[in-house]
């Protein structure tokens, strides 16, 4: 069965049409079809310090996509944002940039303040320190920017997310903490928009 050339051209007219009527819609109900819904999802993780005689323990974590990496992996350069170590019989946090690694990643020590109540990320690039060793010390908040990636569109996105220390063991060389963040590229914002 053969189309009528009138059907073969206005379909794909029709389907454009449609996709613009939506999106004008959405567009005039105050409602941005680019923006990315998302919601609180806090997770914890454990991670052991470099300094631990054992080889090939999880040390380093990838904030945007929540995994534990092994830092002493050949492939794990520019793929964790903060490591663990012990300075000095203290546990740490480790920028990429302090083991020599290029990277965006950094991070930003907030003192006196709630997990609940950090809700943006310090806009200030002087407040994160990327080549040198952050002390975890408990009753802190921690906000980390993560390394540099290609987010949609083609954009180079750099992502924001904060920690709390839960336990710090430098006997054990360990530590826990309680995380969350943004999935959007590029926002300061540490909690879900209303």
């Amino acid at each position: 069965m053969k189309l009528s050339p009138f059907l073969k051209s206005s379909t794909p007219r029709r389907a454009v049409c449609g996709v613009l009527a939506v999106w004008i819609v959405a567009a005039g109900c105050g409602d941005d079809p680019f923006a990315i819904r998302w919601s609180e999802n806090p997770d914890s993780v454990f991670l052991y310090s470099l300094a631990r005689p054992e080889l090939n323990l999880v040390s380093g974590f990838n904030f945007q996509n929540r995994i534990p990496i092994t830092v002493e992996d050949p492939t794990a350069t520019g793929s964790w944002d903060v490591a663990v170590d012990t300075r000095d019989g203290r546990i740490v946090l480790l920028p990429p940039g302090a083991l020599g690694i290029a990277s965006r990643a950094g991070i930003a020590e907030l003192e006196g303040t709630t997990f609940q109540e950090v809700e943006e990320a310090p806009q200030d690039t002087a407040a994160y320190t990327s080549s040198d060793p952050v002390q975890v010390r408990m009753g802190n908040v921690y906000v980390i920017r993560t390394n540099e990636s290609l987010g949609g569109f083609g954009r180079r996105c750099v992502y924001y997310y904060k920690l709390e220390p839960l336990e710090i063991d430098p006997e054990r060389g360990t530590l826990r903490f309680v995380f969350d963040g943004s999935p959007v590229c590029n926002d300061f914002r540490l909690i879900p928009p209303d």
